[in-house]
């Protein structure tokens, strides 16, 4: 990276002023096509209660780069998600990460793992996509794709990591901020441009989020989980889920289902991973605890499975170790975890056949593939990562979305709590204990298995023997559906331009934190975060780049371009690409400085 910020948000009229000028011009939104919007079903209902709170659908972004910037979260909405886990915020907001971060090449690994973001940037973040939904869920032009009650969704926070840390002013203030965040909506109120103006006096609804979902240091003392949930519970009043992690089930366990049954042997666990990490004892007399607490309380308790797992990095890409792995090997220990609570906490959890109070969110490999089985588990929600992360991006969100209604449909089930008796009674009538169970031994062991094995996932993505360019490649639109921050954009290439290849791709460098999914997935040899042409909006980020980059102004209704010294060599009519009466920049030239 340069020396300026991993990422520099845009204001939220830039934002809505992009959703109405690429509607205009190309009917998408952020560069999701409309076929890739959701619409609720006639025939199924997908609704669920959050803790406590209504959700149209049990699916969205787990905390992580999906749910840290406003144009991700409106994007997962209009895939959708209804249950957003933001992205984890902590008091150390000035963090060096290392780059790239991101590992999709196989079955998922990253360093990253809290937010890139200022708390106070991020607390504007979440107010604005909060407030672009809330528009967007109203603007009759979406109406025809989203129906005209798209239905309800949650904000769902998470902090971390250790009590001393969410005690300060900073964190304190962002929870009460999210609580209450009138004063952000008021002041951002006045920037809704037109064609939304009539929203500028509109009532958003001030309290964001209520419920949280608490992240902890792996090897966090469990005496000091349990006085972070109760601090927020008295503090700040929340409803708050517990994430745990993969290492409850023990290291004999995990290193049996990992290296053995999935046969991943290169995969090195970390044993110091386990040491100090909670343990499935304590972890029962916490549960049972906290949930006595929570309801002397009258608040809700729940936990989450799981965090990522964490391993150590005996790859050459990404430049810390450990590392965390998460994908589908994840989605295998945490459905054993599941299996293993259920059998020792029966009664405990809210799901089917158990009836408890707890409610179980579920994160880990879930994919089209296992959407349905994982519901059927009974945990709500299912929130993903690595899946997003893949080719098609925000667009895989809709259709796995699509498969577990036609599940539902299949089994003659019309709601969740259908599917889940559905799911309970064909667990009990093949001898298992429930669908935990008969989900993780079909994983295993069965014919499930070849989904989740080393052998499905061995083989990295197919590339060419070329060397990526600047202008031209082959237009496999990778760049634009795996970035998570939604920093690429392609345009057609107009005649005259004086360059090859029939689409051109853009780096926004605004968005664009060098994560490293694009160069792993693109199938030419290069970076394209850093190869592509990277346009700034803001004067000020770009004097505080280095290498190739072009600052965008407005200029006589145009775009006006200022190469970075040294490159203007590189620019073979871009005002062509970025007038281009079709499409275009898809930020409105009125935005852009002058």
């Amino acid at each position: 990276m340069d020396n300026a910020p991993a990422l520099t948000p845009f204001p939220l009229d830039v934002l809505l002023g992009r959703v109405a000028h690429e509607w205009e011009t190309r009917q998408r939104i952020f560069d999701l096509p409309t076929a890739r919007f959701w619409k609720r079903s006639a025939a199924v209902d997908l609704s669920m209660e959050f803790m406590g709170r209504p959700a149209a659908t049990p699916v969205g972004p787990a905390a992580g780069p999906h749910s840290q910037m406003a144009q991700n979260i409106v994007l997962g909405w209009l895939a959708g998600a209804r249950v957003f886990e933001l992205k984890t915020v902590q008091v150390l907001d000035e963090l060096e990460i290392g780059r790239p971060c991101i590992d999709m090449e196989t079955i998922g690994f990253n360093i990253e793992w809290s937010q890139e973001l200022l708390v106070s940037e991020s607390l504007e973040e979440y107010v604005k996509a909060w407030m672009m939904i809330e528009i967007l869920r109203r603007w009759e032009p979406l109406h025809p794709f989203l129906g005209e009650d798209p239905g309800p969704y949650v904000f769902d926070m998470s902090v971390g990591y250790d009590l001393a840390g969410i005690q300060t002013d900073k964190v304190a203030g962002f929870i009460d901020s999210m609580r209450d965040a009138g004063d952000v909506i008021d002041r951002l109120r006045p920037t809704i441009p037109e064609p939304f103006a009539a929203f500028r006096d509109h009532d958003f609804p001030a309290a964001i989020s209520d419920t949280l979902t608490l992240s902890t240091f792996h090897g966090c003392p469990p005496d000091e989980i349990e006085a972070m949930v109760k601090h927020l519970m008295d503090r700040h009043g929340l409803d708050v889920i517990v994430k745990l992690n993969p290492t409850l089930l023990g290291f004999p366990r995990v290193a049996e289902i990992l290296q053995k049954d999935l046969a991943y042997e290169h995969i090195r666990l970390n044993r110091l991973s386990f040491v100090d990490d909670l343990e499935i004892g304590r972890a029962v007399d916490l549960i049972t605890d906290l949930q006595k607490y929570a309801a002397r309380l009258e608040r809700r308790f729940g936990v989450k499975l799981t965090n990522t797992m964490v391993v150590n990095n005996d790859r050459d890409f990404l430049p810390e170790d450990p590392m965390y792995m998460s994908g589908p090997p994840l989605h295998v220990l945490a459905t054993s975890l599941l299996d293993d609570l259920l059998s020792t906490m029966p009664g405990t959890f809210m799901v089917a056949g158990h009836d408890g109070p707890v409610q179980v969110s579920f994160s880990a490999g879930v994919a089209k593939g296992n959407i349905g089985a994982t519901i059927g588990m009974g945990v709500a929600p299912a929130t993903l990562s690595s899946d997003l992360l893949r080719p098609g991006g925000y667009g895989r969100l809709e259709p796995m979305i699509r498969q577990l209604e036609k599940d539902m449909e299949a089994a003659g089930t019309r709601t969740l709590g259908e599917w889940h008796q559905h799911s309970w009674n064909a667990a009990r009538a093949g001898g298992f204990r429930g669908p935990a169970e008969a989900h993780m031994t079909d994983i295993v062991k069965g014919h499930g298995k070849s989904q989740y094995d080393l052998y499905a996932h061995e083989d990295p993505p197919r590339h060419v023997d070329h060397d990526l360019e600047m202008w031209g490649c082959v237009a496999c639109n990778f760049c634009v559906t795996v970035c998570p921050n939604d920093a690429f954009f392609r345009l057609p290439t107009p005649e005259g331009a004086g360059i090859s290849g029939r689409q051109q791709y853009f780096v926004l460098a605004e968005l664009c934190n060098e994560c490293g999914n694009c160069m792993v997935f693109c199938p030419e040899n290069g970076d394209p975060a850093k190869r592509k042409p990277k346009l700034y909006l803001d004067p000020r980020r770009f004097a505080l780049g280095e290498g190739q980059g072009f600052l965008l102004t407005a200029d006589n209704g145009g775009v006006g371009i200022t190469a970075r010294e040294g490159f203007d060599t590189e620019l073979p009519r871009l005002d062509l690409l970025l007038n281009d009466a079709r499409e275009g920049i898809p930020i409105r030239t009125g935005d852009l400085q002058g």
